[in-house]
């Protein structure tokens, strides 16, 4: 068994969180993620302590890791503040988009008219993730970006459930239609004001999610 890069392991629980392997509230065992992933205690150690600071993982006393519940009142924080930065972000890459980049985010707005076409909600919410990173890429924006992408983390579990509400794929296709419309003519306003739009709408259904006073908040990738 080797050391392992703690960077490496980092990416690769969060990626099972996503993927679902790893539940909301679970123990994450040293020796147990140690096997499962081939890497020394003493690497899962130090990944996991960088996850307690990104929120993905808490600590608790006399109980160990686990992955962190995120309540709705905390999703709405933090997709509140989440508005504003991807708000920043998509003004900035409405400044900045190249007619080639600009294609590029055209084609992914036609693949996702095509998943809700048929009626594919997952794929649509993979291509739905794929636009908000590729704007925040065009945008340029490090210190946003990666403010942006810490908080994110702490909701990677909560990815289906927003994204499968019956017609939630053709609303979210609308607000996202705006938004590719807006950076594409380099109106950065315009994208600003889109973004937060889609967002705000965002807040509005985890707030009267069914659940919200039940059960950990859930979100769509990038909703």
């Amino acid at each position: 068994m080797g050391a392992g890069d703690p960077q490496d392991l980092v990416v690769q629980i969060r990626r099972s969180v996503v993927e679902g392997h790893f539940a909301a509230g679970q123990r994450l065992v040293e020796s147990e993620l140690s096997d499962l992933y081939q890497v020394s205690r003493a690497t899962v150690r130090q990944a996991l302590h960088e996850l307690v600071a990104d929120g993905l993982v808490e600590v608790q006393r006399n109980k160990g890791a686990r992955i962190r519940v995120i309540s709705t009142a905390e999703a709405v924080e933090i997709t509140e503040v989440r508005m504003v930065l991807e708000g920043l972000l998509a003004a900035k890459a409405a400044e900045r988009v190249t007619s080639e980049q600009a294609e590029g985010l055209l084609k992914i707005r036609d693949a996702m008219r095509e998943k809700v076409a048929a009626h594919d909600p997952l794929a649509y919410s993979d291509l739905n993730a794929s636009l908000h990173a590729r704007i925040q890429e065009i945008a340029g924006q490090e210190t946003a970006r990666t403010v942006l992408i810490r908080l994110q983390g702490q909701l990677v579990r909560h990815q289906f459930r927003l994204a499968l509400q019956p017609g939630r794929s053709t609303v979210s296709l609308a607000q996202h239609e705006k938004i590719v419309d807006a950076i594409v003519a380099r109106d950065p306003a315009g994208a600003e004001a889109a973004m937060r739009e889609h967002l705000r709408d965002v807040i509005t259904q985890i707030s009267s999610s069914p659940t919200s006073h039940a059960e950990p908040a859930v979100l769509a990738k990038s909703s």
